[in-house]
């Protein structure tokens, strides 16, 4: 759940696991190269409000970054983790955060255009998506995973935008749930509900 930002100092987030198995490990951050990394403060409350949404769920970490979100969801006890960036450099640095965490037998990792990605026929039960800011990004993924139907029945897509920002439209079966602010950033909280046509049938 990070996009491409400069940073100044990469190394003074020192990024770390929160809670779970893995609790407490300290994840390599990017060096040379820009990428803007979920604060501790925003990663712990995006957790805090899925925290009995994740343990079994297969999670998709998309513009993955350093892939702290997926690695925290494994933690938490996902059952698996897919992490898809564009950038080469990334995705080595998220293959080099997951061994630190042991969690390589439950992860695919790609290094793929993530608008691309989504028209894969993989379903998921949990999306993380942070797309870079002032781009319009966050809007063409949503719509990209509704077109492709990429949840399972009442899964969740957490996006991140700054707090300033409105949040990307949602179509039936996915609503926006609620929006959460933390300074200057803005969580987006989407489900997908279950099928109308079953819904129908289940009220008869």
């Amino acid at each position: 759940m990070e996009s491409v930002k400069r940073i100044a100092q990469s190394e003074g987030h020192n990024l770390r696991v929160i809670g779970g198995t893995a609790g407490g490990r300290r994840l390599k951050e990017p060096v040379g190269f820009s990428i803007r990394p979920t604060t501790d403060m925003v990663k712990e409350s995006v957790f805090n409000i899925i925290q009995f949404d994740i343990e079994g769920r297969r999670v998709l970490d998309l513009f993955a970054g350093t892939g702290q979100l997926g690695i925290e969801a494994l933690s938490r006890g996902a059952k698996s983790a897919v992490f898809v960036d564009s950038r080469p450099e990334a995705v080595r640095l998220i293959w080099e955060n997951i061994k630190i965490c042991g969690f390589t037998d439950a992860v695919s990792v790609y290094t793929r255009d993530a608008l691309k990605y989504l028209a894969d026929k993989e379903k998921y039960d949990l999306i993380f998506l942070d797309p870079p800011y002032d781009t319009p990004l966050a809007g063409k993924a949503i719509s990209k995973i509704i077109e492709f139907d990429k949840l399972n029945r009442n899964g969740i897509i957490i996006c991140e935008i700054k707090a300033d920002s409105a949040p990307p439209v949602a179509v039936q079966p996915y609503h926006l749930l609620k929006e959460y602010k933390y300074g200057t950033v803005k969580i987006a909280r989407y489900e997908r509900k279950a099928d109308l046509n079953a819904e129908s049938v289940s009220a008869l």
